[in-house]
């Protein structure tokens, strides 16, 4: 069977390639080519057996032939709910995470990723196991973020949020799944910020692990920007696994929310406006680039959708949407 390149997470790569560069070029150094690296950003996958069996592979040795710098997963490790019948684990089985651990780690470098809430908010749903949501968080703590580095074949070691601290089953917790690193005039972050209203709403919704937790990512956030301008860093990449929604014109994808304000306006508990304020107020601050990567909604793009509390467009800011289509010689299937 023939491999094909997977042109979307592809495209994926040339942005982080494109964001450095720009970064770089705005302080005159766009000829340098110790600059120019590739980063590949992926997630939503798999999301049947097809995509477990042959398209991850597939994808994962195409972004190994890439040479990238490293990749970035921005979480769901499976679709919204099992599938019965499945002969890979669609449910939040503890088989689930090894699968992925081990999709991680045949990445020839530094591998990262973030939760994705098809991996622990949502597992409470009847036809995910019924377990509760908190274990499984604490499970992938456990597989992927024990320690300082990252997963890959070539790991590397990255900063770890301490406090404030988030909630496991068993009470207060380090947010360890929180992690900070720097390349080449870039500094990275990966953010837990999850779709289902941030954990506000689905089948158990979870008002004190979200208040808790939203306290640590703002906090992760203001503390990424210091590091990067401590750093004189040229730009800032965040990447989560939540489409929080920007504005009025996407209600079949995300939260509809009002751009000046970022009050969400659709009726649904609004788990992202005091996040959205933060990344808001740190980007107009930092007068950088800044990228935002998500997944969530399926929906590739790369646009500017932030708006200042005047109503202007804040062209610094940039989000990246990861959503891959899985392609061999045979069939096609979208995650």
């Amino acid at each position: 069977m023939t491999r094909k390149l997977l042109w979307p997470l592809l495209a994926a790569a040339l942005v982080g390639a494109v964001g450095a560069c720009l970064a770089v070029a705005e302080h005159g150094k766009a000829n340098d080519n110790q600059f120019e690296y590739a980063v590949g950003l992926w997630g939503d996958l798999p999301y049947s057996d097809l995509q477990a069996t042959v398209g991850v592979p597939n994808l994962i040795a195409d972004m190994n032939d890439a040479k990238l710098e490293f990749t970035v997963n921005d979480g769901d490790l499976k679709a919204g709910n099992g599938t019965p019948g499945s002969v890979t684990p669609t449910t939040c089985v503890d088989a689930l995470y090894e699968q992925g651990l081990r999709f991680f780690n045949s990445l020839d470098e530094a591998a990262m990723v973030t939760p994705g809430d098809n991996d622990w908010t949502d597992c409470d749903r009847p036809a995910n196991g019924g377990f509760n949501s908190l274990d499984r968080l604490d499970h992938e703590r456990q597989v992927f973020f024990s320690t300082p580095l990252s997963l890959g074949g070539h790991p590397i070691r990255q900063e770890v949020q301490s406090t404030p601290l988030c909630l496991g089953v068993n009470g207060p917790t380090r947010c360890v799944e929180n992690r900070r690193w720097s390349e080449k005039g870039v500094v990275f972050a990966t953010i837990n910020v999850q779709g289902s209203c941030n954990n506000l709403c689905d089948t158990a919704p979870d008002p004190a692990e979200f208040a808790a937790r939203n306290i640590a990512d703002i906090a992760w956030v203001q503390q990424t920007f210091a590091a990067a301008k401590a750093q004189n860093a040229q730009a800032v990449m965040l990447i989560s696994q939540a489409d929080p929604g920007f504005d009025q014109s996407d209600a079949t994808r995300a939260p509809l929310r009002d751009p000046r304000t970022l009050a969400e306006t659709d009726g649904q508990p609004d788990g992202f406006k005091d996040f959205l304020t933060a990344v808001r107020a740190e980007t107009i601050a930092f007068e950088r680039p800044v990228a935002y990567v998500h997944g969530d909604s399926h929906y590739f793009r790369v646009d500017k959708p932030l708006l200042d509390g005047q109503g202007r467009r804040l062209e610094n800011f940039t989000r990246v949407e990861t959503a891959t289509t899985s392609r061999t010689a045979t069939t096609t299937s979208t995650g």
